[in-house]
């Protein structure tokens, strides 16, 4: 999407001293103009529990409506939570609502401008741990709280913005997101949708789990095989895998290998498991995100493995996966090792959370600002281009979450790792590792990250008993100048690596230098590294030959 010119906070030397933990003077907000966002009977007639939101474009953007332009180096977004408001009653968004890039209403300049309003709606989830939520359903769009069935908005209006007025800007949302349409299989794709036992359970709400399969060629001419299985995590994403039955780009070429005489014939899968947090829910069991790796383990797997013809070994059930799905890949090879028979994980994020992207969680004390002297703080940046140019900062990502959601609620990556890492709070949301508004870390949730989480660190701590088990299983692959600086943790998980001893580690960790993310080696390449690993660790009188047709 392209991103216009954008307003910029206005950021007082007082609030950059509180941002590093250092007390200012109070600044009392004066009176000013707001927004008051209804709901159309029509729309929905049951109120809302969720969040109400007000996008504001300049008029000379018009490359997408406000809403969809909205994000960390997007146009303004205000929100504020709402409590069974119903339809036909206002909510107000005022000048004490947070927003991004812009903090406050009052802060946007005199004129003319595209405005949007938007609700997201909220579910009460009473979970089994005792504590009750309101978070955003996921209704099979992935998470994706501009686009997900039910949610509620209104058609981009003009408005004339007096920062001196108290005559409030009324709004009107009155239209309903449809649902999703899933693809339709065909002979090669096929998908699975389930409701989970054991997540439903546990959030007291049903929650369900699903996966895109693509079947080798051949596979109904060959109804005596069995084949190995691939499992390729990543976002949530209701395509076929790799881009099969494209036309043209790497689809279009994946497609061709997937069809091509002698290519290794082994099921590929992708994964659906979005959360109440995020499109993916990282594939493990954490204290606020409940038991994923037991239903993705105890359920989903299974129910693939006995609908298709799967050889159900852990020496041919493997796994893939990018940054996201990078980290769940290389997980689950480490969290449950006698499982899988090997992972070839893509540009993985933090694996090592001293560089939690770049900030090492445990010894520095703010995520957003480097303190250099007593009169200098510096923007930590959030990703950046190969050739070094910053494009967005850390602040930047993580304010545009706390507008979009407070507790975590903003379906966005910070939002997640704190879901999935941390622990639960005493409301039933996540412990913050940092405070979202000025960056400062809990170093009490970071040692709850390290012993749980830090991949590296379970490796190192755990080598004596883990090491026999993946010693041999474990590939990372990342580009040394990516976006997000998820080679820096790579390098440390390598450093370890190449110590270990009794056994030695005898994959391979690559750095392709001045590769952005998510680089990586292609399915074409990583399918018959998979396969040459399974000819070489698979157990004497394992079948290496029905599926090699």
């Amino acid at each position: 999407m392209p991103i216009a010119t954008r307003f910029h906070p206005v950021r007082t030397a007082g609030a950059l001293l509180l941002a590093l933990g250092v007390p200012s003077t109070t600044v009392v907000a004066q009176a000013g103009p707001r927004f008051e966002v209804s709901i159309a009977p029509a729309a929905r007639a049951e109120p809302v529990t969720g969040r109400v939101y007000v996008a504001i474009s300049k008029l000379a953007d018009t490359s997408g409506t406000p809403i969809r332009r909205t994000g960390e180096s997007g146009d303004p977004l205000f929100g504020a939570n709402v409590e069974n408001l119903a339809a036909g009653r206002s909510a107000v968004i005022d000048a004490t609502a947070f927003g991004h890039p812009v903090q406050s209403l009052r802060d946007i300049p005199a004129g003319r401008y595209r405005v949007q309003p938007f609700v997201n709606v909220y579910t009460k989830f009473a979970r089994a741990d005792g504590k009750t939520v309101w978070l955003h359903m996921d209704q099979w769009e992935g998470q994706q709280w501009k686009s997900s069935p039910g949610n509620i908005y209104g058609e981009p209006v003009t408005i004339t913005w007096d920062p001196k007025s108290s005559t409030p800007i009324k709004l009107v949302a009155d239209k309903v997101i449809p649902p999703v349409a899933v693809p339709a299989d065909n002979e090669s794709v096929k998908r699975i949708k389930f409701e989970s036992a054991i997540l439903t359970k546990w959030w007291g709400h049903p929650i369900f789990l699903g996966a895109t399969v693509l079947l080798p060629k051949d596979y109904d001419k060959h109804p005596d095989a069995k084949y190995p299985v691939v499992y390729q995590h990543g976002h949530f994403s209701l395509r076929a895998p790799g881009g099969f039955g494209a036309t043209s780009g790497g689809g279009a070429a994946f497609t061709s290998y997937w069809n091509a005489d002698g290519t290794p014939r082994v099921i590929l899968v992708t994964l659906q498991h979005p959360s109440p947090y995020y499109d993916d829910s990282y594939g493990v069991n954490s204290e606020n995100n409940g038991p994923y790796g037991d239903a993705i383990m105890q359920e989903l797997l299974p129910k693939i493995e006995t609908q298709f013809r799967v050889l159900r070994q852990p020496w041919s059930r493997l796994l893939t996966g990018g940054s996201t799905g990078g980290w769940i890949s290389l997980a689950h090879q480490v969290l449950y090792p006698d499982s899988y028979g090997g992972t070839w994980s893509l540009c993985p994020d933090g694996v090592d959370f001293r560089y939690h992207q770049i900030v090492d969680i445990y010894a520095d004390t703010n995520a957003y600002w480097l303190k250099r002297g007593s009169w200098m703080a510096i923007d930590r940046p959030d990703s950046r281009r190969p050739d070094g140019n910053v494009q967005t900062m850390m602040k930047d990502e993580n304010w545009f979450e706390l507008a979009a959601g407070d507790h975590a609620r903003g379906g966005g990556q910070w939002d997640i790792w704190e879901a999935t890492y941390g622990p639960v709070g005493a409301d039933g949301y996540p412990v913050p590792i940092w405070n979202k508004k000025t960056g400062v870390i809990d170093k009490k949730v970071a040692d709850y990250w390290k012993q749980h989480y830090d991949l590296r660190n379970i490796l190192e701590t755990n080598w004596s008993t883990l090491g026999p088990k993946v010693a041999d299983k474990i590939n990372v692959y990342v580009g040394d100048a990516d976006t997000y600086f998820l080679n820096m943790g790579v390098h440390r998980l390598d450093e370890f690596l190449k110590k270990t001893s009794n056994p030695k580690h005898t994959g391979e960790i690559v750095f392709q230098p001045m590769a952005p993310h998510c680089w990586g080696p292609s399915l074409q390449e990583l399918i018959p590294k998979m396969t040459a690993h399974m000819e070489k660790s698979a157990p004497a009188g394992a079948d290496l030959r029905s599926w090699r047709y």
